[in-house]
């Protein structure tokens, strides 16, 4: 699954960043408390990029409303971060704070995390967060806090792609989806690695303030509203970057190169040296897929960037990504992204003017 976007469109001035009074949804915005829980060794980028999304509301707005933040952790004052820089808390978790809007989780290494899920008075703050705050969402590996709290029980969620089966393991009574950047059901919310926060907390800035002040924060912080594609965008070329090295490695140098020429199963095996069996074996214990879907993907992947940055015909971009003909890129198309190649043009190309 893929997940369409529009592009943030990169503006020159600040005054061009800021939305008009027109634009906004919600005319009237207010002030909002966000409480990042943190802890020792905690990821860095999973409590300092939501923060960053919405402090740059704050700026958006001129400091006008927006959202206050709150760091806490086990207690005020200083803790490391996962990478050693040291964070200075403003509160305990369970200290009393003014009404929270909106709890932050993020998540850590395995040791951290190991060590947070052991901590009583963490796990037990937050088994009663969906009665202090409007809504809670976790970063990367917070969904497992958030699951050992009991938040999570019947629902579907996500975290980094590295530890899907891990949570799928531990906590059997979640729906853990594989390709999302992020998964909100209710007033709860996870999300997948370390930058996937910034996704979250963009789609939050603008559920509370409109799209347009949501893209004005994308454009400042220079990233997508949307980003293209979900955890499968770091399938196809990370998956590669993986097995660098490995029996695949020149094989998947070559699809990433061409991924428009005929391939069959036993020519691929042709080209290992490797009896189509154990090559399909081998193929999917390296990338996690069948040739065929991995191939779909690499095909999807270079249409998507055809779409967006030129005006080549649908069937000349089915043909040169090595589609059987255009009803095969438009179905493709459909089922993985609920959108025609056509309607995708319309929506997202970079030339309409995000």
């Amino acid at each position: 699954m893929f997940v369409v976007i529009e592009l943030a469109a990169p503006v020159c001035n600040d005054a061009a960043m800021k939305p008009t009074a027109h634009q906004n949804s919600k005319p009237n915005p207010i002030w909002r408390t966000v409480a990042v829980a943190a802890y020792e060794g905690a990821e860095l980028l999973d409590i300092t990029g939501p923060i960053e999304v919405f402090t740059m509301l704050n700026r958006c707005l001129d400091d006008q409303a927006g959202y206050r933040i709150v760091l806490l952790a086990e207690a005020p004052g200083s803790f490391p971060s996962s990478s050693g820089v040291r964070l200075v808390a403003d509160a305990a978790w369970g200290d009393q704070l003014e009404e929270i809007d909106t709890i932050v989780v993020p998540g850590s290494p395995d040791d951290a995390l190991d060590r947070a899920l052991k901590n009583d008075r963490l796990i037990g703050w937050l088994r009663g967060a969906d009665r202090k705050a409007r809504r809670i969402v976790s970063v990367c590996t917070g969904a497992f806090l958030l699951a050992e709290a009991g938040l999570l029980d019947g629902r579907q969620v996500t975290t980094h792609w590295m530890d899907l089966d891990r949570l799928a393991a531990c906590y059997p009574q979640l729906t853990v989806e594989r390709d999302a950047i992020y998964v909100r059901q209710g007033n709860i919310a996870t999300s997948a690695g370390v930058s996937a926060g910034i996704d979250l907390a963009l789609a939050l800035v603008e559920e509370d303030f409109g799209r347009h002040t949501a893209l004005a924060v994308a454009r400042r912080l220079v990233v997508y509203l949307k980003r293209p594609g979900g955890q499968a965008q770091f399938s196809t070329q990370l998956r590669a970057q993986m097995v660098d090295g490995g029996p695949l490695a020149p094989l998947l140098s070559r699809l990433r190169e061409n991924p428009a020429a005929r391939y069959t199963v036993e020519s691929l095996a042709d080209l290992c040296a490797m009896s189509p069996r154990n090559f399909a074996r081998i193929f999917r214990k390296e990338t996690g897929t069948t040739p065929a879907r991995y191939l779909d993907q690499l095909r999807l992947e270079k249409a998507v960037g055809m779409l967006e940055e030129g005006t080549l015909p649908v069937a000349q971009v089915a043909r040169e990504c090595g589609f059987t003909c255009p009803e095969q890129l438009r179905r493709t198309f459909i089922r993985q992204a609920g959108i025609s190649p056509i309607g995708y043009r319309k929506r997202f190309s970079r030339g309409e003017g995000a």
